[in-house]
Protein backbone atom coordinates (compact mmCIF):
# COMPACT_ATOMS: atom_id res chain seq x y z
CA UNK A 1 0.00 0.00 0.00
CA UNK A 2 2.81 2.41 0.82
CA UNK A 3 4.21 2.01 -2.70
CA UNK A 4 0.77 2.75 -4.17
CA UNK A 5 0.56 5.98 -2.15
CA UNK A 6 4.02 6.99 -3.38
CA UNK A 7 2.96 6.33 -6.98
CA UNK A 8 -0.13 8.54 -6.51
CA UNK A 9 1.99 11.26 -4.92
CA UNK A 10 4.31 11.25 -7.92
CA UNK A 11 1.49 11.53 -10.44
CA UNK A 12 0.58 14.97 -11.63
CA UNK A 13 -3.12 15.72 -11.94
CA UNK A 14 -4.37 18.38 -14.28
CA UNK A 15 -7.50 20.35 -13.54
CA UNK A 16 -9.32 18.65 -16.42
CA UNK A 17 -8.74 15.24 -14.81
CA UNK A 18 -10.51 16.18 -11.58
CA UNK A 19 -14.23 15.95 -10.89
CA UNK A 20 -15.27 19.44 -9.73
CA UNK A 21 -18.71 18.19 -8.63
CA UNK A 22 -17.39 15.35 -6.46
CA UNK A 23 -17.21 17.35 -3.21
CA UNK A 24 -20.73 18.71 -3.58
CA UNK A 25 -22.09 15.28 -4.51
CA UNK A 26 -20.56 13.67 -1.40
CA UNK A 27 -21.74 16.56 0.78
CA UNK A 28 -25.30 16.02 -0.49
CA UNK A 29 -25.09 12.27 0.16
CA UNK A 30 -23.88 12.97 3.71
CA UNK A 31 -27.14 14.76 4.54
CA UNK A 32 -25.99 18.12 3.22
CA UNK A 33 -22.77 18.16 5.21
CA UNK A 34 -20.73 21.21 4.29
CA UNK A 35 -17.24 19.91 3.56
CA UNK A 36 -16.22 23.32 2.34
CA UNK A 37 -16.26 24.72 5.90
CA UNK A 38 -13.28 22.51 6.79
CA UNK A 39 -10.28 24.62 7.82
CA UNK A 40 -7.84 21.69 7.47
CA UNK A 41 -6.72 21.95 11.10
CA UNK A 42 -6.00 18.21 11.36
CA UNK A 43 -7.97 17.63 14.55
CA UNK A 44 -9.87 14.76 12.90
CA UNK A 45 -6.63 13.02 11.95
CA UNK A 46 -5.14 13.59 15.39
CA UNK A 47 -8.11 12.01 17.16
CA UNK A 48 -8.67 9.15 14.71
CA UNK A 49 -7.51 5.84 16.24
CA UNK A 50 -7.24 4.26 12.79
CA UNK A 51 -5.31 7.02 10.99
CA UNK A 52 -1.98 5.24 11.40
CA UNK A 53 -3.31 2.41 9.21
CA UNK A 54 -4.87 4.61 6.53
CA UNK A 55 -3.40 5.62 3.18
CA UNK A 56 -4.74 9.12 3.69
CA UNK A 57 -5.68 10.71 6.99
CA UNK A 58 -9.28 11.95 7.44
CA UNK A 59 -8.07 15.54 6.95
CA UNK A 60 -6.50 14.59 3.65
CA UNK A 61 -9.60 12.66 2.53
CA UNK A 62 -11.68 15.81 3.09
CA UNK A 63 -9.15 17.89 1.11
CA UNK A 64 -9.01 15.37 -1.75
CA UNK A 65 -12.80 15.08 -1.87
CA UNK A 66 -13.26 18.85 -2.03
CA UNK A 67 -10.60 19.14 -4.74
CA UNK A 68 -12.26 16.47 -6.90
CA UNK A 69 -9.75 13.60 -6.60
CA UNK A 70 -12.58 11.11 -6.97
CA UNK A 71 -10.59 8.07 -8.07
CA UNK A 72 -7.90 8.45 -5.39
CA UNK A 73 -10.49 8.79 -2.63
CA UNK A 74 -12.83 5.98 -3.71
CA UNK A 75 -10.04 3.49 -4.44
CA UNK A 76 -8.19 4.09 -1.18
CA UNK A 77 -8.51 1.84 1.85
CA UNK A 78 -9.02 4.83 4.16
CA UNK A 79 -12.80 5.02 3.93
CA UNK A 80 -13.08 1.30 4.71
CA UNK A 81 -10.88 1.53 7.80
CA UNK A 82 -13.05 4.18 9.47
CA UNK A 83 -14.13 2.66 12.80
CA UNK A 84 -17.23 4.90 13.04
CA UNK A 85 -16.18 5.96 16.53
CA UNK A 86 -17.21 9.58 15.82
CA UNK A 87 -14.17 11.01 17.64
CA UNK A 88 -13.40 13.14 14.56
CA UNK A 89 -16.96 14.45 14.47
CA UNK A 90 -17.00 15.24 18.20
CA UNK A 91 -13.69 17.11 18.11
CA UNK A 92 -14.15 18.99 14.82
CA UNK A 93 -14.10 22.74 15.55
CA UNK A 94 -16.34 23.36 12.51
CA UNK A 95 -18.82 20.61 13.54
CA UNK A 96 -18.39 18.68 10.29
CA UNK A 97 -19.82 15.16 10.56
CA UNK A 98 -16.78 13.45 9.08
CA UNK A 99 -18.07 9.96 9.89
CA UNK A 100 -21.16 10.65 7.76
CA UNK A 101 -18.85 11.77 4.96
CA UNK A 102 -16.94 8.47 5.25
CA UNK A 103 -20.25 6.56 4.98
CA UNK A 104 -21.18 8.57 1.88
CA UNK A 105 -17.79 7.80 0.34
CA UNK A 106 -18.25 4.08 1.04
CA UNK A 107 -21.67 4.17 -0.56
CA UNK A 108 -20.31 5.96 -3.62
CA UNK A 109 -17.40 3.52 -3.91
CA UNK A 110 -19.82 0.58 -3.84
CA UNK A 111 -22.11 2.21 -6.41
CA UNK A 112 -19.22 2.75 -8.78
CA UNK A 113 -17.41 -0.49 -7.86
CA UNK A 114 -14.33 1.62 -7.19
CA UNK A 115 -13.22 0.02 -3.93
CA UNK A 116 -9.98 -2.01 -3.75
CA UNK A 117 -10.65 -5.41 -5.35
CA UNK A 118 -10.65 -8.40 -2.99
CA UNK A 119 -10.63 -6.04 -0.01
CA UNK A 120 -12.65 -7.87 2.62
CA UNK A 121 -14.66 -4.98 4.12
CA UNK A 122 -16.70 -3.90 1.05
CA UNK A 123 -17.28 -7.54 0.12
CA UNK A 124 -18.59 -8.20 3.63
CA UNK A 125 -20.86 -5.14 3.51
CA UNK A 126 -22.37 -6.19 0.17
CA UNK A 127 -22.88 -9.82 1.28
CA UNK A 128 -24.36 -8.80 4.65
CA UNK A 129 -26.93 -6.66 2.84
CA UNK A 130 -27.71 -9.49 0.43
CA UNK A 131 -28.30 -12.01 3.25
CA UNK A 132 -30.43 -9.64 5.32
CA UNK A 133 -32.45 -8.66 2.25
CA UNK A 134 -33.15 -12.32 1.50
CA UNK A 135 -33.75 -13.68 5.01
CA UNK A 136 -34.47 -10.68 7.19
CA UNK A 137 -31.66 -11.79 9.48
CA UNK A 138 -27.94 -12.30 9.24
CA UNK A 139 -26.31 -15.72 9.20
CA UNK A 140 -22.73 -15.46 10.43
CA UNK A 141 -21.58 -18.71 8.83
CA UNK A 142 -23.12 -17.83 5.48
CA UNK A 143 -21.67 -14.31 5.66
CA UNK A 144 -18.18 -15.55 6.49
CA UNK A 145 -18.28 -18.22 3.79
CA UNK A 146 -19.41 -15.73 1.11
CA UNK A 147 -16.96 -13.08 2.25
CA UNK A 148 -13.97 -15.41 2.19
CA UNK A 149 -14.99 -16.97 -1.11
CA UNK A 150 -15.43 -13.60 -2.84
CA UNK A 151 -12.39 -11.83 -1.40
CA UNK A 152 -9.32 -14.05 -1.27
CA UNK A 153 -10.06 -17.53 0.10
CA UNK A 154 -6.43 -18.57 0.35
CA UNK A 155 -5.40 -15.95 2.90
CA UNK A 156 -8.31 -16.97 5.14
CA UNK A 157 -7.53 -20.70 5.32
CA UNK A 158 -5.64 -20.23 8.60
CA UNK A 159 -8.88 -18.95 10.18
CA UNK A 160 -10.72 -22.25 9.70
CA UNK A 161 -9.65 -23.48 13.14
CA UNK A 162 -11.22 -20.40 14.74
CA UNK A 163 -14.48 -21.10 12.89
CA UNK A 164 -14.49 -24.71 14.05
CA UNK A 165 -13.87 -23.65 17.66
CA UNK A 166 -16.74 -21.13 17.47
CA UNK A 167 -19.03 -23.80 16.02
CA UNK A 168 -18.08 -26.36 18.71
CA UNK A 169 -18.78 -23.82 21.46
CA UNK A 170 -22.19 -23.04 19.95
CA UNK A 171 -21.22 -19.46 19.11
CA UNK A 172 -21.83 -19.87 15.37
CA UNK A 173 -24.27 -22.06 13.46
CA UNK A 174 -23.63 -23.65 10.10
CA UNK A 175 -27.05 -23.15 8.53
CA UNK A 176 -29.58 -20.34 8.47
CA UNK A 177 -32.80 -21.84 9.74
CA UNK A 178 -34.73 -18.83 10.98
CA UNK A 179 -36.19 -16.32 8.58
CA UNK A 180 -38.50 -13.50 9.46
CA UNK A 181 -42.10 -13.29 8.39
CA UNK A 182 -42.87 -10.55 5.91
CA UNK A 183 -39.63 -10.72 3.93
CA UNK A 184 -41.43 -9.23 0.91
CA UNK A 185 -42.34 -6.15 2.99
CA UNK A 186 -38.73 -5.83 4.15
CA UNK A 187 -37.54 -5.92 0.53
CA UNK A 188 -40.02 -3.16 -0.36
CA UNK A 189 -38.68 -1.02 2.46
CA UNK A 190 -35.06 -1.62 1.41
CA UNK A 191 -35.89 -0.94 -2.24
CA UNK A 192 -37.58 2.37 -1.31
CA UNK A 193 -34.48 3.44 0.62
CA UNK A 194 -32.19 2.52 -2.28
CA UNK A 195 -34.27 4.34 -4.90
Amino acid sequence: MAEKVKQWARRIKYQAQLDPNFGGEIAAMARGENLFNCIQCGTCSGTCPMSIYMEYTPRRIIALTRAGFKREVLESNTIWLCASCYSCTVECPKKIRITDVMYALKQKAMEEKAYPKHFTIPVMAREFYSIVRGNGRNSEAQLIFRMYLKSNPFIHIKKITLGIRLWLKGRMGLIQSDKIKGRAELRKILDSVEG
